[in-house]
């Protein structure tokens, strides 16, 4: 999804691991687990989801943080949903978007498919909460650097 704001900007929304709710409207709350509570690389944390989602929590662990090339994977490790064996990979990218600064977000997606569902339902759900998160990046985005001080 092409974003009309700077890299570094949709950057440091991607790259909140411990606030995935600031652009993902189906979580409703995010905790780090274990001692610490800072953002590296094999930390987990656990996801509350919005009342209507078909599940109520997830756990998922970073695999890659990687601030200079801007990549950005997640593993599901537990919770109460059907994604099974699900990773994702986020890369933020330097875009042009009608002569100004912008960003190339595209988010790839490994999942085994649930018993009782075709690959293709499996995709259309995950790519649906793709799609919505991404879209919610964008608009968060947009307000953030419309609030910015020229």
């Amino acid at each position: 999804m092409r974003i009309k704001a700077p890299v570094h900007l949709v950057w440091s929304i991607v790259r909140r691991f411990d606030e995935p709710q600031i652009f993902q409207p189906f979580v409703r709350g995010c905790r780090m687990r274990g001692n610490s509570s800072s953002v590296a690389v094999g930390c987990a944390r656990e996801i509350d989801f919005k009342s209507g989602f078909p599940a109520t929590s997830s756990v998922e662990r970073l695999d890659i943080l990687d601030d200079k090339e801007r990549i950005f994977s997640v593993r599901i490790i537990g919770g109460d949903h059907r994604l099974k064996n699900y990773s994702s990979v986020v890369t933020v990218n330097p875009e042009v978007i009608d002569g100004q600064a912008a960003a190339l977000v595209v988010e790839s997606f490994v999942v085994d498919v649930p018993e009782g569902n075709t690959a293709d339902e499996a995709r259309h759900f995950v790519e649906f909460l793709i799609r919505c998160n991404l879209r919610s990046l964008a608009l968060v985005s947009q307000r953030l650097l419309l609030a910015l001080p020229d």
